[in-house]
């Protein structure tokens, strides 16, 4: 189990950096510089096809794309291994075979949404999943990757479970929030805090605005909304944080105070930090006139909670198999 959970660390840390290279080729419009899926311009790197005349910036999008494609393929190998690895040792006590076998779907429905972001012309939708699913295989691979509590929990640990569990789904909620506002470049759409556009209720328009699917063979590259449809998802999104984060940090102080094993309140002193260092970059970005480096960074601040709460979650349920029952079946 060693070798595995350092495999699924390794893969977590590949999923963690895949995460940020996505939010990089987006942010920089280079989510169509590859037309075709799996290779680029019919060729596995991209070569002289993606430039066109004398500009590089088409070849330069062409490389993000396909550099982003190279570290998604190796982490794929490498829940393909975390698989067969289950598999074989599935009889061994303690060995998560049900996990990993939900990450190997996961991660083929991944591969499944990269190709849809690219012929269906980045669809907020498909973006969206595709984030969603990256960001829930650095979930379940953080999981992997960390023992079971070797002892059973106190009453009031349990106690936190659904506490966690709520919090697990606000912070779902605002990540599809998030991942909404990025692939409708709503972003922008607010460029003062803590108002929007000089107003506390600026004019929105809620009807077009989570039209979630608007038919094929429409270009959204630099989106397609007017401005109140984006000014009313980027004000949905700040107020998702606002609930979001409340929450979070709610729970991630109830672990740290009332948990009694010590790393249920490391994991609640974890998740607290780690909404507390997203909200800053959220802030940021709005006051900077989100830089490129700052909306990357805001991906990885999601990555980061991500793991803090699989690391909340993991620290509060105990192995499937008890320790002493497999000594005793031995």
């Amino acid at each position: 189990m060693m070798w595995f959970r350092r495999l699924a660390l390794a893969g977590a840390a590949l999923a963690a950096t895949v995460i940020v290279l996505g939010a990089w080729v987006r942010l920089t419009d280079a989510g169509l510089g590859c037309p075709d899926w799996p290779g680029c311009y019919g060729h596995i790197y991209p070569n002289a096809g993606a430039t066109v005349g004398a500009s590089s910036a088409p070849f330069a999008k062409a490389l993000h794309e396909m550099v982003h494609r190279y570290f998604a393929t190796s982490l794929g190998l490498i829940i393909t291994v975390l698989l067969a690895w289950s598999v074989v040792f599935r009889r061994d006590p303690g060995q998560p075979l049900i996990a990993a076998a939900l990450l190997f779907i996961l991660v083929c429905l991944q591969g499944t949404l990269g190709a849809l972001t690219v012929t269906l012309l980045l669809t907020p939708l498909i973006v969206t999943a595709h984030l969603l699913g990256g960001l829930s295989t650095l979930g379940l691979l953080s999981w992997l990757s960390q023992a079971p509590p070797e002892a059973p929990l106190a009453v009031r640990d349990v106690s936190l479970r659904k506490y966690a569990l709520l919090g697990l789904a606000a912070l779902s909620i605002q990540i599809a929030l998030g991942g909404w506002t990025s692939t409708n470049y709503a972003a922008i759409a607010c460029p003062d805090l803590p108002t929007c556009q000089r107003a506390w209720w600026p004019a929105m328009d809620f009807r077009d605005a989570f039209v979630l699917w608007r038919g094929v063979n429409v270009d959204y590259e630099g989106g397609v909304l007017a401005n109140g449809a984006r000014v009313a998802i980027h004000v949905t999104h700040r107020i998702g944080a606002l609930v979001a984060g409340s929450i979070l940090i709610a729970v991630g102080l109830l672990a740290a105070i009332r948990a009694d094993a010590p790393r249920i309140r490391l994991a609640g002193g974890l998740l607290v930090l780690a909404v507390a260092l997203q909200i800053a970059i959220g802030i940021s970005m709005v006051h900077w006139g989100v830089p490129l480096p700052l909306a990357t960074l805001h991906n990885a601040g999601a990555a980061l909670l991500v793991i803090a709460m699989a690391t909340l979650l993991r620290a509060l349920w105990p192995a499937l198999v008890p320790l002493n029952s497999a000594h005793a079946s031995r």
